[in-house]
């Protein structure tokens, strides 16, 4: 239901109705309407996190500290801004629900067992630990980077960007992927 209708279509009556339950049963399982939500929620942040991890699983053979780092901060950026344009119910039900950014949920999470900000984390780390980011940079740098490419996302699937080819909407998304590189070093 996230899927074809973001956030305002999971109804706790609808998904009784398509799982062939009476409309009772969910209560067995959610206490209501928002605890629903939150489990979808968490079910579309785990798959955004899949698709960055997708994302990062091509950099296994890079061995440059430096390189990585860069590729591993990219890989974030594009498989966000991927799945946003991919799966854009999904997305919007993933952020319709505000969780805490430190929320320590493994339902939000993919293989490596990180959420989509802890992955992004983990890549800004890269850069601080092979020297492209000081210390005084690396603070607070998860909320410059997923803010710009979540703005972009949002101007894409909502905003002047809507009607804008998605092979351009990702070319321009490499682009402020490497602005915000260069921004926070």
């Amino acid at each position: 239901m996230a899927q074809a209708g973001g956030p305002d279509a999971v109804i706790l009556r609808e998904a009784t109705r398509k799982a062939g339950v009476s409309p009772n049963a969910a209560y067995r399982h959610f206490a209501n309407q928002a605890a629903l939500l939150d489990a979808v929620r968490s079910a579309c942040i785990a798959e955004l996190a899949k698709a960055i991890e997708a994302e990062m699983a091509a950099l296994a053979r890079v061995r440059d500290p430096q390189t990585l780092a860069r590729k591993s901060l990219r890989a974030v950026g594009m498989g966000y801004l991927g799945f946003a344009l991919r799966e854009p119910g999904m997305f919007r039900t993933a952020f319709s629900v505000p969780p805490l950014v430190e929320e320590q949920n493994p339902a939000n999470t993919a293989s490596m067992g990180l959420n989509p900000f802890q992955l992004l984390s983990l890549a800004l780390d890269r850069m601080l630990e092979s020297g492209l980011l000081t210390k005084k940079d690396r603070q607070g740098a998860e909320f410059l980077a997923w803010s710009t490419v979540h703005g972009m996302a949002l101007l894409a699937l909502e905003g002047p960007l809507h009607s804008m080819p998605r092979e351009m909407v990702l070319a321009l998304g490499e682009r402020i992927v490497v602005m915000v590189e260069r921004g926070l070093s």
